[in-house]
């Protein structure tokens, strides 16, 4: 039976688990690239077994988050952001930029941004499981959806989903901003470029 555990202490497996299919992996591909034995990771992900700091060390890495991530207990003030605090950062190659807005606690499913849509920006078309939301803040964008476009202006929103494929653009040559909400992990920072001198109010 698993242990039970005390009020503070993370439960390790069942967050692997969900990390492991946010990544669309299967229990032997994370095995491969972890080192570690399917019948033992079984065990761990039904909480069943716990893991040394070295073996779940080498499961964060394969699953590309931090050993905190599956150690350290949230508290109620880590998923708190301020405005004019968040830094912008942006990935490689786009011209986007991003706020985050979510907690990267162990289990969240849901991830959420503030993006700054640059003037004449045109995405690529996407989709993927999950869901989504967008509430434009500022400024105007157009989406498409399955080849159909809807304009889109400050306190306009949409929920679709994931499957349908999606873009958007910024026609106009003000910066937009749009908030961003969606049920999978679409976006990882890892390899992101921080922007902390960027002013929030690019188009004041």
């Amino acid at each position: 039976m698993p242990r039970e555990k005390t009020l503070q202490e993370p439960s390790v497996g069942p967050a692997i688990r969900k990390r492991r299919k946010q990544l669309k992996l299967t229990l032997q591909a994370l095995c491969d690239k972890s080192g570690v034995s399917v019948g033992y990771l079984s065990q761990v992900e039904r909480d069943n077994a716990t893991p040394s700091l070295g073996t779940l060390a080498q499961i964060s890495a394969a699953l590309n988050v931090g050993l905190d991530y599956f150690i350290s207990a949230s508290k109620p003030s880590d998923g708190l952001t301020r405005a004019g605090t968040r830094p912008l950062f942006a990935l490689d190659d786009s011209s986007l930029r991003y706020e985050a807005l979510g907690a990267d606690f162990p289990g969240s499913e849901m991830s959420s941004y503030i993006l700054h849509i640059p003037p004449a920006y045109v995405s690529e078309t996407v989709s993927h499981e999950g869901e989504e939301i967008i509430f434009v803040l500022e400024g105007e964008i157009q989406q498409t959806l399955d080849g159909q476009t809807f304009a889109m202006t400050s306190g306009d929103s949409l929920h679709y989903s994931g499957n349908t494929p999606h873009a958007w653009t910024n026609p106009t040559d003000r910066t937009a901003r749009i908030l961003w909400t969606g049920t999978l992990t679409v976006l990882n920072r890892k390899g992101a470029i921080e922007l902390p001198e960027l002013s929030h109010k690019q188009n004041a």
